[in-house]
């Protein structure tokens, strides 16, 4: 199946304040893990957030982190931050399951 993908505008944000190298690193993550089996979790790429109601997901893409939900058919991409900013981003908007 072939899931949409759909970008949150503050993650487009996000994106656009990324290196050149880094956004072309995300845009390829983003279609091949996240447009046909975004919620197959990996021992390093893909995760799923416990304790977390929203973000449900987190692509690890070198040292940038996308969070992301998924519906029926439907990738939303919430974030896409630096390793080292992705404790902060969930602290301030994550929300509890």
């Amino acid at each position: 199946m072939r899931f949409d993908i759909v970008v949150a505008p503050e993650a487009v944000a996000d994106f656009k304040r990324l290196k050149a190298g880094d956004r072309v690193a995300v845009r390829a993550a983003l279609e091949t893990h996240l447009r046909r089996e975004p919620r197959k979790t990996s021992r390093s790429r893909i995760k799923r957030l416990r304790g977390l109601g929203r973000p449900q997901f987190r692509l690890r893409v070198g040292e940038i982190r996308v969070f992301y939900e998924v519906t029926d058919s439907t990738v939303e991409i919430l974030a896409i931050v630096a390793k080292s900013e992705a404790e902060s981003w969930l602290a301030q908007f994550g929300s509890p399951a």
